[in-house]
């Protein structure tokens, strides 16, 4: 028995991994087509979440299996159970990829609108969070998952930003409120990445150590 729910934990964690590389690969190529306005990318970004949400499927009907015919406990358990919930957090996190894809087309289409400039720096630390979440995913580091959980204010602070400047653009623009509105659309898509990344280092904090620190104050 112990070597059967050991080659399903395995092959789970190849799965979950896959998962993971399709939804970092979604969002790199979804921040590119919109800072490069590369409307084809974004249209193979919109194409390639049919695969995220295919695997996400297939992902949680392993974890299902797992339970029922293995009735893991302790490590195993806490792996499994967090899995289900990463898994949900980054099938999320592709549709937020999607959505930013979706923006593209509909940004070229509108007033011409520069992107404010805080926007970049803004996804880039989005990035760097949902790579080093699933770096500790791979390697269960919680030291680097807590780490995730400390940069989540900075994205936080950095849409803040980017609305105000949207709010007085519209002030001083009004003629591209719609450009400027989708703006801030991709900015909260853009946090929204980072607080999915934030949940994932906290799945393995828990899985971990089996400390739950969801809702709790960072240090």
């Amino acid at each position: 028995m112990t070597r059967h729910i050991e080659r399903q934990i395995d092959h789970l964690k190849e799965k979950i991994l896959r998962v993971g590389t399709l939804v970092e690969e979604a969002i790199s190529k979804a921040i590119t087509a919109l800072i490069n306005e590369d409307i084809p990318l974004a249209q193979r970004v919109m194409a390639s979440d049919e695969e995220i949400d295919r695997m996400e499927v297939e992902v949680e009907e392993e974890c299902l299996k797992i339970l029922a015919l293995y009735q893991p406990v302790a490590a195993d358990l806490r792996f499994v159970v967090s899995v289900l919930k990463i898994n949900n957090d980054l099938e999320r996190m592709g549709d937020l990829a999607k959505n930013i894809a979706k923006r593209v087309p509909q940004l070229a289409a509108g007033q011409p609108c520069p992107l404010p400039p805080e926007i970049r720096p803004m996804a880039m630390q989005a990035q760097e969070m949902v790579k080093q979440c699933l770096d500790a995913v791979v390697r269960g580091d919680p030291t680097l998952a807590r780490q995730v959980r400390e940069e989540d204010d900075a994205v936080d602070a950095s849409r803040q930003r980017v609305q105000k400047m949207v709010m007085q653009g519209i002030k001083e623009s009004p003629e591209k409120v719609e450009s400027l509105l989708r703006i801030n659309s991709v900015s909260k898509h853009i946090e929204r990445i980072a607080d999915m990344a934030t949940n994932v280092a906290e799945d393995v904090i828990y899985m971990v150590e089996g400390d739950i620190v969801r809702h709790r104050a960072t240090d």
